[in-house]
């Protein structure tokens, strides 16, 4: 069987970021977008709790802002397709994660397959879930990072995009080291949605690489700080 191929559209995109809480990443891209850096617009900031400070922000920004209470669904499933639904009546083109501490379906992470993006502050697929720069410091490695990836029904497991090295001090905290790598973050995570909405981002299987514009070649996205 032929390895299955996915290359991003190179087109006006429309995004849709996902939060619950403050959503420092959700800026990140937006500014970006302001910038002319990101082809693209955000059609909705969703969250699944209703006072998350990120909606306040959005709406701020003159954003369309869509809360939808799980509480009032069957199951995951019911509420998952409920949001699909809201999507693909806004053409939704990539969803962004963007601090959404909930995890998706099954059902969810196929209907945007590698169409849909995390960001992870460790360098996957070392210290998957929470609480992960604790870990780091406990495990004593000596570098850590962000890391955004294409989202599948295996947490923090989808293919690898962008990464960014950390170093880890010897006097860090879990803050520190968290404050260093966040600031990494706010700069791999708009560079990997310019990426997509310019067509350079090619799934061949768990990797993903870089076309290159010029001469049509690909490069491997992972990379050093």
């Amino acid at each position: 069987m032929a390895e299955e191929i996915f290359v991003s559209p190179k087109k006006k995109g429309k995004i849709a970021v996902f939060v619950s809480g403050r959503g420092s990443n959700f800026m990140a891209i937006h500014d970006a977008i302001l910038a002319n850096k990101i082809n693209a617009d955000i059609a909705v900031v969703f969250s699944n709790k209703e006072e998350a400070p990120g909606l306040k922000i959005a709406q701020q920004r003159n954003l369309e802002t869509l809360y939808l209470n799980p509480k009032l669904y069957a199951d995951r499933d019911e509420y998952d397709k409920e949001i699909i639904k809201e999507l693909k009546k806004r053409e939704v083109d990539l969803v962004c994660l963007a601090g959404y501490m909930r995890i998706l379906t099954p059902l969810f992470c196929k209907e945007f397959k590698n169409r849909m993006m995390n960001i992870h502050p460790a360098l996957l697929p070392s210290f998957p879930g929470l609480h992960v720069q604790k870990k780091a410091i406990e495990w004593g490695v000596k570098y850590s990072g962000a890391t955004v990836h294409f989202v599948t029904a295996e947490v923090d497991m989808g293919p690898i995009i962008i990464q960014a090295v950390v170093p880890i001090l010897q006097d860090d905290t879990e803050d520190s080291l968290a404050d260093r790598i966040l600031k990494e973050e706010h700069k791999i995570y708009p560079e990997a949605v310019r990426l997509f909405f310019e067509g350079n981002l090619e799934v061949r299987g768990r990797r993903v690489f870089i076309k290159s514009s010029e001469c049509g070649d690909t490069q491997p996205t992972t990379r050093s700080k």
